[in-house]
């Protein structure tokens, strides 16, 4: 692993940037629906990766299984990105990146059970303190309820397919991985816009973007804040470690947070009680890549992901 250098270490906290700043775009989008919004960005997505894919003359032929499985695990990457983006609009930006910060605790829980490993004693306690923020957070800011409960829900699905992926990415190239995960984001998101339609009969302007405005939001997210960041995140963990990387990813929740209040204003500013109970959360999440690093390379089983 070469050492990274300052531009390095600037560049991976801009991308962190990037992502804490996706949940405000999907503020900005409204009032397109959540799950259009989705299938927009997933479309630009697969189109993106796709051109990025014949540039560096990459091959997409892949045993049949694992190209069904990506598929399905692009499914769960919709759902994530739905509900991530419904938070927001819900309760507000900052509860949306409060409850996302779960997402690690929530891999501790997972990853035993679907990777069959023995549970930690230090994932347990930390979860506990997680369970402790969150209370703090419900207790205070009773009326968001419903859009930290999606928020957590989200979470958990960003666990999952992230460790999901973690086998993948052992025998699979990562941009193919993406490419083929993002094409089942579009059919799920396709599912979800059908199902919206069919239930809700809406209005045109939560269906498709009716200002050029919103145009520009929606090829941002897509280009910026998927291909460019996920493209960007991959090449920057040949040059730092696992634990760097993943404390840098945990700081996303701050640095939305505190666009959303420079941007938004008093729309976001919470009671104390918020911002007491978010503290704990990031204090347990920043603590556990450092109470819980592994002894190699090899030993840390989480890539990125992007909200």
């Amino acid at each position: 692993m070469t050492k990274p250098s300052l531009t390095d270490y600037l560049q991976l906290h801009f991308i962190v940037l990037i992502w804490g700043f996706t949940a405000i775009l999907g503020k900005l989008l409204e009032p397109l629906d959540s799950s259009a919004l989705v299938l927009y960005r997933t479309l630009l997505a697969v189109g993106g990766m796709g051109l990025l894919l014949l540039v560096l003359k990459k091959t997409v032929q892949i045993e049949s299984g694992d190209r069904w499985r990506l598929l399905a695990t692009g499914g769960l990457i919709a759902l994530h990105w739905i509900t991530f983006f419904l938070a927001a609009r819900v309760a507000n930006v900052s509860v949306c990146l409060a409850g996302l910060a779960t997402s690690s605790l929530w891999a501790s829980v997972l990853e035993p059970l679907l990777l069959r490993r023995r549970v930690r004693a230090v994932e347990v306690l930390l979860g506990a303190v997680v369970m402790a923020g969150l209370y703090l957070i419900f207790r205070f800011e009773f009326d968001k309820v419903a859009g930290l409960l999606l928020a957590v829900l989200s979470a958990m699905l960003s666990a999952l397919f992230t460790i999901i992926n973690s086998r993948f990415t052992q025998r699979l190239d990562a941009l193919v991985i993406s490419f083929y995960e993002m094409v089942g984001a579009f059919v799920g998101s396709v599912a979800a816009v059908a199902l919206y339609v069919l239930l809700e009969n809406p209005l045109p302007e939560t269906l498709y973007p009716t200002r050029p405005a919103q145009v520009l939001w929606l090829i941002i997210l897509a280009l910026v804040c998927t291909v460019y960041a996920y493209w960007v995140g991959v090449r920057l963990l040949r040059k730092f470690s696992p634990f760097m990387a993943i404390l840098t990813v945990n700081l996303e929740p701050v640095y939305g947070i505190l666009l959303a209040v420079l941007i938004f204003g008093d729309a976001e500013r919470m009671t104390a009680g918020f911002y007491v109970g978010t503290l704990v959360i990031l204090i347990a999440v920043l603590a556990y890549p450092m109470l819980n690093r592994p002894k190699t390379r090899s030993e840390s089983s989480l890539p990125l992901t992007t909200p």
